[in-house]
């Protein structure tokens, strides 16, 4: 019986817990250790039992290991049905508000990491930029594929790169990044671009109106994002109904080192689980290109629009 199966691998508190967690927040093995203050190989038996019963999802990026609660099947029904239970005792229990807090304390630590490296690297962002890209200028192929419009978005912008040539396609360009080092950098690029309006801010919290933007691209910034499917559906949320979404990154790859020379979060994406991202932030018609790079790395340009 499925109904036995899961109460069995619910029947423990730390189990409970973790599932509380992780029906908000994708975290890694590590991250959950440290939040919810776990010992290392009970948390992976916990989680492994979790998974085992369907109830929560393992994704493998590099050498580090996601978990989040089931995105379908029978176990996604069942802890769509608990979620009721989980925000009532959460909100009753000490301790289980104590590990949502852990747990959101964790994502902002993504977002200062984050920023702790660019503004570090700013200055050397020009260089390690052509080893990473070799001559690709993503410019040109985002603009064929971005439609004229009145006000577009950078989100991450960096160093300005893209900004202005996007002002060839929008009468104002929004750049949006957590790095002030970098906003600083992309300030000092463009002195007389009065159309250009830069704004420290977080992917996961843009500092936009909703339906602020007709356009708008993450231009090699998705994979920095703490939470990229939640930095999908802020895009989508500062779109305007039919705008258009353009992203910029790599396939999904196994090159573990650029987490430490270029800051990486995410080792690429899969186009699908992009896809399935854009599909529940309400950005459909999801149009693809695939571009290699010499350096052996691949880049997918996939453009959506907003229903």
């Amino acid at each position: 019986m499925q109904l036995l199966h899961y109460s069995k691998a619910l029947a423990d508190p730390t189990r409970l817990r973790l599932l509380n967690v992780l029906c908000r927040h994708e975290l890694s093995v590590n991250e959950l250790v440290t939040a919810l203050r776990l010992a290392q190989s009970g948390a992976s038996r916990h989680l492994r039992i979790l998974a085992e019963a369907g109830l929560l999802e393992a994704r493998r990026d590099g050498q580090w290991v996601f978990y989040r609660a089931a995105a379908e099947g029978p176990g996604r029904e069942f802890v769509a049905a608990l979620r009721p239970f989980l925000d009532a005792d959460a909100d009753a229990d000490p301790g289980l508000a104590a590990d949502l807090a852990a747990a959101r304390e964790v994502m902002s630590g993504r977002s200062a990491e984050s920023a702790r490296f660019f503004n570090t690297i700013a200055q050397d962002w020009d260089r390690l930029r052509h080893e990473l890209l070799g001559g690709f200028d993503p410019a040109p192929e985002i603009l064929a594929r971005m439609p004229a419009c009145a006000a577009a978005a950078d989100l991450g912008c960096g160093a300005g790169d893209l900004l202005k040539s996007l002002l060839s396609k929008a009468s104002t360009v929004v750049g949006v990044d957590n790095s002030p080092s970098m906003l600083e950098l992309a300030r000092r690029r463009l002195p007389d671009a009065k159309r250009v309006d830069l704004r420290l801010g977080d992917l996961m919290h843009l500092p936009l109106r909703e339906a602020e933007v007709q356009a708008a691209v993450f231009s090699l910034s998705l994979h920095h994002a703490p939470d990229p499917a939640q930095a999908l559906a802020e895009a989508g949320r500062i779109l305007a109904p039919g705008g258009a979404l353009l992203i910029l990154d790599f396939t999904r790859h196994g090159r573990e080192e650029l987490r430490e020379q270029y800051g990486d979060r995410w080792l690429g994406f899969d186009p699908e689980e992009l896809r399935t991202w854009l599909e529940a932030a309400g950005l459909g018609d999801a149009a693809s290109t695939r571009i290699t790079l010499l350096s052996g790395l691949t880049l997918i340009l996939l453009s959506a629009r907003k229903s």
